[in-house]
């Protein structure tokens, strides 16, 4: 299901999505309950329309908690693409991670610093107020949740901000941003199956299993699990360009052959290209041919025609330095949809034709043999 955009928060686009209503009726089911039976005399309505005020305060913490990162990354010039509310909580899309170990630990950390300011904060009016009845109750849930959400998402594995924290220091002691991913996410499994067996533990001895405990435990198992798969991939491309994985027999051919001679060239090679790079005479890019063009040529024209006849000019955005890291070729064929670009050298001389599969097939032989 699609999320619902609900408006801008700091020039951010705020989406819920609706896993978000669920949890909302919950929760409002749960303090609305809670409430009525805490304060008998409450008029029903009343006590239901309290339990909503308790519930969107809450859900106001989860907001401000992911404010919380976002305010911190706009400080350090990254994009926040939106904050999404969900059934586990929030998060905060953010364009890109930060440049420093340093400034990931302060994005990572801010939001349960939030969480902490927000239960201190109700804390206080608890202790310094004369407050009572229902307002005091609301508070202290209130302030109950917060430290439960500051001192949950600082359990140090990934996806949560502890893990987020983990990987920081490892970035910093180890000076490689993926090692930190991959050991946070390590830990975050771990966590993840934890949190599964204390849900099952129960029952092993009479008791209801803990969905909830076996829920979060899923959760953080999957994301971890991801997190420290990309990383590992991230780690295998870091030293490794575009070069690496020009394919050794590019599809290239020169604009001022015939296109007889193209296509002996082509089946004398035994070609499985359907379409070619055309250089120029100083071997740099100026477009791209199709066989199927050659084919609906005349064949008693192809000693006449040459390559630039049909050369069609080929999109900038198709088209990448050999010096790029092969991260960021892997970011701009998944940004076009492609599945090959062209790479020329800073001189603008072309070197050859990258494919994703050359790619996958790369990284697959960097990975270690099972013993």
């Amino acid at each position: 299901m699609n999320n619902i955009r609900v408006g801008n928060l700091l020039g951010i686009p705020f989406y819920l999505n609706p896993s978000w209503f669920l949890v909302l009726g919950l929760v409002t089911l749960s303090y609305g309950s809670g409430l009525s039976a805490q304060f008998p005399f409450l008029p029903t309505s009343l006590a239901w329309s309290l339990g909503l005020l308790t519930a969107l305060l809450l859900f106001s913490s989860v907001l401000a908690h992911e404010l919380g990162h976002s305010v911190v990354a706009q400080i350090q010039g990254i994009e926040v693409k939106s904050i999404t509310l969900f059934l586990f909580g929030g998060l905060a899309n953010l364009e890109r991670e930060s440049d420093t170990p340093a400034g990931a630990f302060w994005v990572a950390i801010a939001g349960p610093l939030v969480n902490l300011a927000i239960a201190m904060g109700a804390t206080i009016a608890i202790l310094a107020t004369p407050i009572t009845g229902v307002p005091l109750a609301i508070l202290r849930v209130l302030a109950m949740v917060n430290y439960a959400l500051a001192f949950f998402n600082l359990i140090p594995g990934l996806p949560l901000d502890g893990g987020n924290i983990l990987k920081a220091i490892v970035w910093k002691i180890t000076g490689n941003p993926y090692r930190g991913v991959q050991f946070a996410g390590r830990v975050g499994q771990i966590i993840g199956w934890l949190a599964i067996a204390s849900g099952l533990f129960p029952f092993f001895f009479g008791g209801g299993p803990n969905f909830w405990n076996i829920l979060i435990g899923w959760f953080l198992l999957q994301n971890a699990g991801q997190a420290a798969q990309y990383a590992t991939i991230q780690n295998q491309m870091v030293g490794l360009t575009a070069a690496d994985v020009v394919h050794p027999n590019s599809p290239m051919v020169n604009e001022s052959v015939t296109l007889r001679a193209f296509i002996d060239q082509a089946v004398l090679n035994d070609h499985q290209w359907s379409r070619f790079l055309v250089t120029d005479q100083e071997n740099r890019l100026v477009g791209t041919i199709a066989l199927q063009d050659v084919k609906n040529t005349p064949s008693d024209q192809w000693s006449l025609v040459q390559v630039r006849d049909l050369s069609k000019p080929i999109a900038p955005s198709m088209v990448v330095d050999s010096t790029l890291p092969l991260s960021e070729v892997v970011t701009t064929l998944e940004k076009g949809q492609v599945n090959a670009l062209s790479v020329v050298e800073t001189n603008g001389r072309l070197l050859g034709l990258l494919e994703k599969s050359a790619i996958v097939r790369l990284l697959q032989k960097q990975q270690p043999m099972p013993a």
